[in-house]
């Protein structure tokens, strides 16, 4: 089974404390791939959490979907090469069309869909709710916190 994530690029301190039982109860019930983007500090913490639980479950795979292929050497340095994946027609989208054509693809893509949401615009809810009309399971991290009185992290 297939799990790929959507949330709001500011998230709170204490955000892994909450992702990793999460990711954990995925991994028994037969999640073994994960699909991950690369805005803001939701796919950031994301990509740590799933880079810890690698080195316990050796039989999970993650790869992080890029939007956008890098252009000079140093824009890889965040990821190792064997991370990263690139969906095949999306070089022939429109750059500004790129992460919605991404984003879809990952929804298609997964079973189950974990997200970062506290508010009901944005690009984060819009692909919540496409999972949703497409009958992913959608678990909502945010409903598990009590977000509104942790402190905001930006860079992990």
């Amino acid at each position: 089974m297939v799990c790929c994530f959507f949330g709001h690029k500011d998230v709170p301190l204490g955000l892994t404390e909450y992702l990793l039982p999460v990711l954990t109860d995925l991994i028994a019930e037969g999640v073994d791939s994960f699909l991950v983007g690369n805005q803001g500090s939701f796919d950031s913490a994301i990509l740590h959490t799933l880079r810890l639980l690698k080195q316990k479950y050796s039989h999970i795979n993650y790869n992080v979907v890029l939007a956008y292929m890098p252009g000079a050497k140093e824009d890889w340095s965040a990821y190792d090469p064997m991370e990263t994946l690139y969906p095949e027609g999306l070089e022939a989208v429109h750059p500004r069309f790129a992460i919605s054509w991404r984003n879809k693809w990952m929804v298609q893509e997964s079973d189950v869909v974990v997200t970062y949401i506290t508010h009901s615009w944005g690009g984060a809810a819009q692909f919540a709710e496409l999972a949703e009309r497409k009958q992913k399971q959608v678990i909502n991290i945010a409903s598990m916190m009590d977000y509104k009185t942790e402190k905001y992290v930006f860079n992990f």
